[in-house]
This record gives structure tokens, C-alpha cells and sequence, in this order.
């Protein structure tokens, strides 16, 4: 009798991360437990808050295999480790990657049709770097994430104001050339992009071109010559090309709340799941602008324009745009057993 975990994990593996770095791997115990880890080699240290949003990646995986799951007919337990990930770990042993993240066990319980139309939403979810069509989203929506959110104690806000929303995108695109020119975000960065189909099918894993809306050998020689951004010509066709992808932003959405510890990451990460899951169920596009809450600057920015108290532990940790789009290209996704350790799968 084939194990639950194999239907499982072939459609987890579907989870969103950073740089789609894909850095989540189980290991099978038996057919009802496995126990996650989160792969060191595929983390993003070299950018503030890098570390916090593993954490953060490892929630969305956790939300996302809670309704994998439900769909197979099981809860999940969790017995989880919040430990520190130490990334330093990478310069000794070769084998020392994997961090622990915590067990989990399979309960068997009854299938619904929620729970199908639930998976359906999760397979179907995707980034969208598309340009958006400027038109607002119903209230609902921002009613139902608002709701989401405050169940677990966060506060998700929203502006459609012309002026905020024009600055913060601005924010965005200049901090990723700002961004750029720092070494080792550079490298890390450049490790992770594709720049042909090809190339992103074979590695299963990284930002596409294609999903970046770039063509290949215009992202490709924007990375690798940097140093040019600035000359006349080169740098601002590149930029025009980034910018173009960026039209018709009429709302952005963020989410404050703790964020101080690896539990707290883990549980925004669920948050920002289930809000997605969300959004995805009623046809609207989400795009994170991850290096504006990164950047120290322009998260300094950012938190003084929109009005964002981030006393007491408190953080605006997660930033994007979200509406309506066509729908984007489909990142690609290394296979199951490139996620299993061993085990009965």
C-alpha cells in the first residue's frame, strides 16, 4: 500500500519562497510522521531580515501542507523546534545543512468538498509580476484578509491612495538597484536567477526570466554588468523594461504584527499564506515586494510614508501589490524526491 506522504508531498512541493529557492525538505519516518527541515544552502543570509523570513518561508510550507493535507484526508500535527537558524553552519561540515524544523504526524479524517476546492486554490496559486489593470478590489476581500489576520493577531492594512501607492512603488524599484550594487546580495541574487526556459526547467527552482517578464539576455546582462546601470542607454532601458511590469498598481497591502522570534516568524508566515490562499480564491494577483521590508532604508521609507507603528515588537514584515492581472507565467518546481530524504514515499 503506496504511503499518504507521496500524494502529499508531490503537492506541497507547490508552496511559494524567496527567489522560488524552494529550501524546505522532509524526511519520511513512516506513513503517518516525517520531520521538516529547512535547507541552509538554499537560504537567503545575505539580506537583512534573510534569516527571519527561513522562518517565514517555513510557516507559508506549514500553511500550505495543513490544506495539502485536508485534501488527502488527514490533520496535521506539529511538534515544532523554533530554534535559531545559524547559517555559519554552511562553513564547517559538509553534510551540517539542514536545520530542524520540527516534526509532523498525520491524523486520518474525512475529505470534503471544501477541502478539494481548497487544494484546488493552492495548486493554482502564483506570483503575478504582470502589470495590473488599476481597478480596486471589492471590500470583501479586504474584510476577509483583515479577519485572517487578526485571528492571529496581526493587522493586515491597505492603501489605494494615488500618491502612496506611486511613492512605494518607486521605493521598490529603486531599492532593488540600490540593493544590487552590495556584493553579496548581488551574488546571492544572481545565483538564483534563470535566464532561459531551459535553464529553469533543468534546475527546477529559481526566478525566471520568464516569470520576471524580461527577456533573458536583457536580465542577464543587466546582472552581470552592473556597473553600467548608471551609464546613459544601458541602465535605463533595463529599468524601463523593470518598470513596465509595474503598471496599473492601485493598492498595496502589508501586514504588522509580532515579529521578533522564530515562532513569531513561522506564525506570519501562515498568516501570509492563508491571506494569499485567499486572494487567489477570488481571482485576485499578489505580488511581495520583498526587498522594500529588507532594505533598512527603504523600509525606513516605506514605514514613514504609509504610517506604520512598529513599537513593541511590532513590524511591518511583509509588503505587496495586489488586484487584478492575466495571469503570469508558471514558475517551475524540482520534484518531490528533490524535497524527500529517504523514507517510505
Amino acid at each position: 500500500m503506496a504511503s499518504p506522504w507521496t500524494g502529499i508531498i508531490e503537492d506541497a512541493r507547490h508552496y511559494p519562497s524567496p527567489h522560488n529557492s524552494q529550501p524546505i525538505v522532509v524526511r519520511v519516518e513512516d506513513d503517518r510522521t516525517a520531520t521538516v527541515f529547512y535547507d541552509l544552502r538554499r537560504g537567503l543570509p545575505a539580506e537583512s531580515f534573510g534569516i527571519p523570513f527561513g522562518h517565514v518561508c517555513a510557516g507559508v510550507f506549514l500553511a500550505g501542507l495543513e490544506v495539502v493535507a485536508r485534501a488527502h484526508g488527514f490533520t496535521v500535527q506539529e511538534r515544532l523546534d523554533h530554534a535559531e537558524m545559524d547559517f555559519g553552519r554552511l562553513d564547517g561540515a559538509a553534510d551540517d545543512h539542514l536545520h530542524r524544523l520540527g516534526s509532523v504526524r498525520l491524523r486520518p479524517r474525512a475529505v470534503t468538498a471544501d477541502d478539494r476546492e481548497a487544494l484546488a486554490r493552492f495548486l493554482a496559486r502564483r506570483t503575478s509580476r504582470r502589470p495590473y489593470d488599476a481597478t480596486l478590489v471589492d471590500d470583501a476581500a479586504i474584510e476577509a484578509a483583515s479577519a485572517i489576520a487578526t485571528v492571529a493577531g496581526q493587522r493586515f492594512r491597505t492603501t489605494s491612495d494615488r500618491a502612496t501607492v506611486d511613492e512605494i512603488v518607486r521605493v521598490n524599484q529603486e531599492t532593488l538597484f540600490d540593493d544590487l550594487q552590495h556584493d553579496a546580495v548581488h551574488d546571492e541574487i544572481l545565483h538564483w536567477l534563470r535566464f532561459s526556459k531551459r535553464q529553469a526547467a533543468t534546475t527546477g527552482d529559481g526566478l525566471s526570466a520568464e516569470t520576471m517578464l524580461m527577456p533573458g539576455p536583457v536580465l542577464r546582462f543587466a546582472m552581470e554588468h552592473r556597473g553600467l546601470w548608471e551609464a546613459p542607454g544601458v541602465g535605463g532601458v533595463f529599468k524601463r523594461v523593470y518598470l513596465s511590469t509595474m503598471r496599473g498598481v492601485r493598492q498595496l497591502g502589508w501586514l504588522e504584527g509580532p515579529f521578533r522570534t522564530p515562532a513569531e516568524y513561522v506564525e506570519a508566515g501562515r498568516v501570509f499564506m492563508r491571506i494569499w490562499l485567499e486572494f487567489t480564491a477570488r481571482g485576485i494577483a499578489l505580488h511581495p515586494f520583498g526587498t522594500v521590508i529588507t532594505n533598512p532604508r527603504s523600509h525606513a521609507a516605506f514605514v514613514r510614508r504609509a504610517g506604520v507603528d512598529e513599537s513593541d515588537g511590532r513590524m511591518a514584515w511583509m509588503l505587496f501589490r495586489f488586484g487584478h492581472s492575466a495571469p503570469p507565467p508558471l514558475a517551475n518546481r524540482r520534484p518531490a524526491a528533490a524535497m524527500t530524504l529517504g523514507g517510505a514515499r
